[in-house]
């Protein structure tokens, strides 16, 4: 089936951001500065996070692979988008839209399901704190990343090999800067109904059982953290946690807006602001959010700065 609608349409038309050549420009400075950010804030944080032995710890290394995961989901649609921006035929290959909605289904699925490791991993340190090297072992972590990767690589197989079974027939152009599932179905002249229940069954299924994981996590921790006699005990597990809780508000937040809705109530225009937020910059934010948030990071960065003079 992907071969034969190959045949059909060998390329996508983007339609982009914006059609104005001066807001063009601008957007790419804005973008181009964003990535930058994005590729300091996450690969430092990861090279930081190595070169400190006092930062090994299963919190750090789960902190590690998402920003490596940050950086990568960024990647798969900036550079596109940033050379796009320059130039007046923005088109994507049909082999290269199918590989790009492949890696950003892999990376966010992933995404989600490590966000939902973290959570655990808080709840098991603050609720056993003396059990939690060997509840949390490095087995055990690298066993939780693999697993998210695992999740994110069966999602991607079923949900594209889905979508690239329809017809893309009367139309090329993708109303998006990438190719997202929301503008492909609509550009499909195809019967969606059944694509689009699978699409949704997968994304809700594994937004709202990671979603679940964490929900249950901190209802714990609440619980264990009201447990405690001391206030400054009590501020400090919580701090730990407030890190997590805001990335995880702002990236649960936008994919549910995004992906578990019907497909009427879509309006592809006002949805390319969103999908804007959430794949550059909701990456730059989170190293930013827990190098401000911890004082181990903070602790860590200015150990690194003093030796680096």
């Amino acid at each position: 089936m992907v071969n034969a609608n190959e045949s059909r349409v060998n390329e996508f038309l983007l339609l982009g951001i914006t059609r104005d050549p001066l807001e063009q420009k601008f957007l790419f400075g804005l973008f181009l500065l964003v990535y930058m950010v994005t590729l300091v804030g996450n690969l430092g944080l990861i090279s930081l996070i190595r070169m400190m032995p006092h930062l090994h710890t299963p919190m750090y290394f789960f902190l590690s692979n998402l920003s490596f995961l940050d950086f990568c989901y960024s990647s798969v649609t900036l550079p596109k988008m940033l050379a796009d921006l320059l130039s007046e035929r923005k088109t994507i290959s049909f082999s290269g839209c199918v590989a790009q909605l492949s890696l950003f289904i892999i990376f966010a699925t992933a995404e989600l399901y490590l966000l939902a490791s973290m959570a655990y991993d808080r709840y098991v340190a603050i609720r056993s704190p003396l059990l939690y090297p060997v509840l949390m072992s490095t087995r055990v972590c690298v066993s939780l990343v693999a697993l998210c990767y695992v999740a994110g690589i069966v999602n991607s197989l079923t949900v594209v090999s889905s979508i690239f079974q329809l017809s893309f027939c009367t139309s090329k152009t993708v109303n998006s800067f990438f190719c997202d599932i929301p503008p492909l179905l609509a550009l499909s002249c195809s019967d969606t109904r059944t694509c689009e229940i699978l699409v949704f069954a997968f994304g809700g299924f594994i937004q709202l059982s990671s979603l679940l994981i964490v929900l249950i996590s901190y209802l714990f921790i609440i619980i264990t953290i009201l447990k405690i006699r001391s206030a400054d005990g009590k501020l400090k597990s919580f701090s730990t946690c407030a890190s997590h809780l805001a990335v995880v508000s702002l990236f649960y937040g936008t994919l549910i807006f995004m992906y578990l809705r019907p497909t009427s109530s879509y309006s592809l225009d006002h949805d390319r602001v969103v999908s804007v937020f959430y794949t550059t910059v909701i990456p730059m934010l989170n190293p930013i959010i827990y190098s401000l948030r911890n004082r181990e990071v903070k602790e860590a960065l200015k150990r690194a700065v003093y030796k680096g003079f």
